[in-house]
């Protein structure tokens, strides 16, 4: 059985998620999100020094398993390079959709952070994989589509998941047909 303290710490970092991603990082107050959970914002602040360590934790995460899907598929090319990188990518998303929200909607507001400043590097890193390391313009341009449809896609529902039969599985095997035709890969 998890520790009080640790038990309250995930449930701060879970409301959190949620509130930043419903509301925004800069509209969502300390005190709202101990109020959430049921605590003091003392206590809150005994876990998080401010704001933005919650934020650092929510996002480090994301970025872990970015960097994880680079390394991976660094040795494939090809084909296999695209499919492994579609499916993981599309995977990633439906794991990490209220963090995917929160960046697309918050990032140009969010403060400067270690976290965020991998991003540009891992997004190129990430399409040039979804083009099979092709040089081909209209590669890169169906990579990015890819990308951001992939990210809007799983962000425009929190938890409630969307696709034919109302399943994440539904979901997740639309995207991943759709992204695989979008970047000219056979089914």
């Amino acid at each position: 059985m998890a520790r009080p303290s640790a038990a309250l710490r995930g449930r701060i970092l879970d409301s959190s998620r949620r509130l930043f991603s419903e509301r925004g990082y800069e509209a969502t107050s300390l005190q709202e999100i101990a109020s959430d959970v049921g605590c003091s914002k003392a206590a809150l602040l005994y876990h998080f020094k401010n704001k933005d360590a919650l934020l650092a934790e929510l996002l480090t995460p994301v970025g872990q398993r970015l960097a994880e899907l680079l390394e991976k598929v660094a040795p494939l090319d090809g084909e296999e390079l695209v499919r492994t990188t579609v499916n993981d990518l599309v995977n990633s998303a439906l794991e990490y959709r209220l963090e995917i929200r929160l960046l697309f909607e918050d990032l140009p507001r969010l403060p400067a952070r270690p976290e965020l400043n991998l991003l540009p590097d891992s997004t190129e890193r990430l399409l040039d994989c979804l083009t099979g390391r092709s040089r081909d313009p209209r590669a890169r341009v169906a990579a990015s589509m890819v990308l951001a449809g992939v990210a809007l896609t799983v962000s425009a529902r929190d938890e409630a998941p969307v696709g034919g039969d109302g399943s994440d599985a539904d979901l997740r095997h639309g995207l991943v047909e759709a992204a695989l035709r979008a970047l000219g890969q056979d089914l």
